[in-house]
């Protein structure tokens, strides 16, 4: 029997909300599937292990191997049927791992069987990859991140981009992920709406983080920048965006990185993706101190971490330029309008403003992203994991106001490495509370 949510999303009759016994009964009846698992259907191991906001999430193992398997609810399982939301989500991000394994081959895990009636899809079981967000908790350097991500991103967003595509090729691509507004509607919402006004699902480090919470609900200059982030994610169709690129959406080890979960993709402004990543490091390093075992312990990991914000920035740049002035095959930028000596000299000055442009989106959609993960909904389990309430505060408050000078005075940060110092200046501030 469909549930109410269900009957509102429009579910297809055959979609059913799975419990092991069925996935079993259902997984045992694909060839692929099953060849891969290995043995008999009965002795498989089976768990769900989905700690996310939106999905169900299943390891099977056989005697051969292992999948990992996502199936898409008609709601939001972080809040629960109350708030529906449709199934062709789990449509979004098979598609989205189809153009990202096409694009940044081996950065995203392998699709192995997607069954759109049942919002499902088997992929490749990432073992003994970890969450990232989890790592850096614990205080774990990762030396092969910054290589991986700063590919995928560059990849990914410029092979999406009027950069490499014809004008026709990128509004059919756009078109293709047009109905993808629900998850769009999240972002708009959570991101750039309800921090900044009061909301019921909003929630903070409280009494400590009250005052700061009341002082952004009633900053009018704080609601036009985040209102002109916003106009741009609405209007911005740049290129095909991850559109959740946090660290709780990648999984690692010290060698191999994997992206996943791109089920909010969408043709999108590509700061967004940058500065996700951004602001996910930067709020790993502010939470730091509130996981110290003892004073000064993770100070190497801290340097790690502003050297990475420093690298997945110029990473990226650097690999961007390098396709652009070999890949640049889309209707943007003719080649024959930059003729000869003067022309190619002319178009390299060009492409250094349009990254100094990119630069500050990814600055402003940074704050964005440290804002709403401690004021809004969902929060990080880099501040959450913080046993002393106080203590998670004061390392909030410092990436609120790091966050609220990115967002205000964007301009005056013209380089990366202006951005790491003022996350190294605020390292030590105290809060007046």
């Amino acid at each position: 029997m469909m549930t109410s949510a269900e009957a509102r999303n429009g579910t297809p009759s055959g979609y059913r909300i799975l419990n092991e016994i069925d996935l079993r009964n259902h997984l045992a009846g694909i060839p692929s599937v099953a060849g891969q698992l290995g043995g008999p259907a009965e002795r498989w191991s089976i768990t769900e292990v989905g700690d996310g906001n939106l999905n169900l999430v299943f390891i099977v193992k056989g005697s051969s191997g292992g999948l990992a398997v996502k199936q898409a609810l008609p709601y939001v399982r972080l809040v629960g049927e109350s708030w529906p939301l449709p199934l062709s989500r789990a449509h979004y991000e098979h598609l989205a791992l189809t153009h990202q394994n096409r694009l940044a081959p081996g950065l995203v895990p392998a699709i192995v069987h997607h069954d759109p009636a049942l919002a499902l899809t088997a992929m490749e079981l990432l073992e003994p990859h970890i969450i990232m967000r989890r790592g850096l908790v614990a205080g774990t350097i990762y030396p092969a991140f910054v290589d991986h991500i700063t590919t995928f991103m560059a990849r990914t967003l410029f092979f999406s981009s009027d950069l490499a595509l014809s004008a026709a090729a990128k509004k059919d691509a756009i078109a293709s992920f047009a109905g993808n507004h629900a998850l769009c509607k999240i972002t708009e919402d959570l991101i750039f709406t309800d921090p900044y006004r009061i909301a019921e699902q909003n929630r903070w480090t409280s009494p400590w983080l009250d005052a700061t919470a009341a002082e952004i609900r009633a900053d009018l200059d704080l609601h036009v920048a985040i209102s002109r982030l916003k106009l741009k994610f609405l209007s911005c169709a740049e290129a095909l965006i991850h559109g959740d690129l946090h660290t709780g959406s990648i999984m690692v080890t010290n060698t191999e990185t994997r992206v996943i979960d791109p089920e909010f993709a969408f043709y999108g402004p590509m700061g967004f993706d940058v500065g996700a990543v951004l602001a996910n490091l930067l709020m790993a390093y502010f939470a730091s101190e509130g996981h110290e075992q003892e004073r000064g312990s993770r100070d190497a990991f801290e340097s790690w971490v502003l050297a990475t914000v420093d690298e997945v920035w110029t990473g990226f740049a650097d690999k961007f330029l390098v396709l652009w002035r070999s890949e640049a095959t889309g209707d943007a930028y003719p080649p024959s309008l930059f003729p000869g000596e003067a022309g190619a000299t002319r178009l390299e000055t060009e492409r250094q403003a349009y990254m100094a442009g990119l630069f500050q989106d990814a600055v402003g959609f940074t704050a964005a992203k440290i804002i709403r993960r401690i004021l809004g909904l969902a929060h990080n389990i880099d501040f959450e994991l913080i046993e002393d309430a106080k203590q998670r505060a004061v390392c909030e408050a410092r990436a609120l106001r790091l966050a609220r000078t990115l967002m205000l005075e964007t301009a005056s940060f013209t380089s990366i490495d202006t951005v790491t110092k003022a996350a190294r200046e605020l390292r030590h501030w105290q809060p007046g509370f």
